[in-house]
């Protein structure tokens, strides 16, 4: 069976997963779309429904033989400079649509998919659907209205705040970052997001088809991904949360992620963010948990 992921092997978690898939039997490629115009060929035909891929290496794909693409990472295209500037950004948002219409024409099993790769991108909509399905997620604004930030900080004896789209730690909100010249100045650049601090344990999920693997994670950290030394205890989730879990992956039309939650003193979870393509082999060598094999099982089933 013919296999994708989509990233390349400089990716530790990418190469990781292709030798696993390999050793498994299946035929496993790398699909860089960075590659793209340059080195790799992509074809489709819509009247047909019909299409294909030519990989750097020569071989070629029909879109129809690949079972499954496995997510890992999307760092777009890469076009060739030649000095015009207009004819320039043509060429860009050709490659980048024809990418684009490729993935989610492509028939195959992605783990995940486009959609749920774009809904991701809008994180205060996740905290929104979460909220929706009864799930309960911490008290936030996303602004760069300073009297608004200010009012809202004032609401709550500790606030973090961090990116919008992501890319950067949560960071505790300190009377530096709220003078009002330069908060005013920041803002205008860029909205925040902001929310209630949420005392208590960091708990990660990760959830792959119907299966949950749950851990604490001890750390003193406002930010778990910031202490190196951040210990990884294995623990048994309530049923409701883990019905929780599946509803969220689900929702957000997730194969598989890696959902993360702050377990309160008074025993509540709360919801912080699903991620689409976590990373997993630290937690798995601390854990023990099978995570490479459920993964391999859901893309090869």
């Amino acid at each position: 069976m013919n296999i994708l992921i989509l990233g390349d092997a400089k990716d530790a978690h990418a190469a990781h997963l292709h030798f696993a898939l390999t050793k498994a039997g299946a035929t496993v490629e790398y699909l860089n779309t960075r590659l793209f115009p340059t080195q790799l060929q992509l074809s489709w035909h819509p009247h047909t429904q019909k299409g294909c891929l030519q990989l750097p290496s020569g071989q070629r794909l029909d879109l129809e033989d690949i079972k499954s693409v496995y997510w890992r990472s999307f760092n777009g295209v890469s076009i060739p400079e030649f000095g015009d500037s207009f004819q320039q950004d043509i060429a860009f948002h050709d490659a980048n649509s024809t990418v684009r219409s490729l993935f989610q024409a492509c028939p195959a099993h992605w783990v995940n998919s486009w959609q749920a790769y774009e809904f991701h991108k809008d994180k205060p909509l996740q905290l929104s659907l979460a909220q929706q399905l009864g799930v309960t997620i911490p008290a936030t604004v996303i602004s760069n209205n300073p009297q608004v930030i200010t009012e809202f900080t004032k609401s709550y004896e500790k606030v973090i705040f961090k990116p919008v789209y992501g890319g950067s730690h949560a960071r505790l909100v300190t009377e530096y970052h709220l003078e009002y010249e330069r908060m005013r100045n920041a803002l205008r650049f860029s909205p925040v997001t902001l929310q209630e601090y949420i005392p208590g344990t960091n708990i990660r999920s990760y959830v792959i088809g119907e299966s949950v693997y749950s851990a604490e994670i001890r750390t003193a950290a406002v930010d778990f991904r910031d202490d190196s030394q951040a210990q990884l205890i294995p623990v048994e989730l309530p049923a409701e949360i883990k019905q929780q879990c599946l509803a969220i992956a689900k929702a957000f039309m997730l194969q598989w992620t890696a959902i993360d939650w702050r377990h309160q003193p008074t025993g509540e979870y709360v919801f912080l963010e699903a991620n689409p393509s976590p990373m997993f082999l630290y937690f798995e060598q601390q854990t023990g948990f099978p995570i490479t094999e459920a993964l391999i099982q859901l893309l090869i089933s």
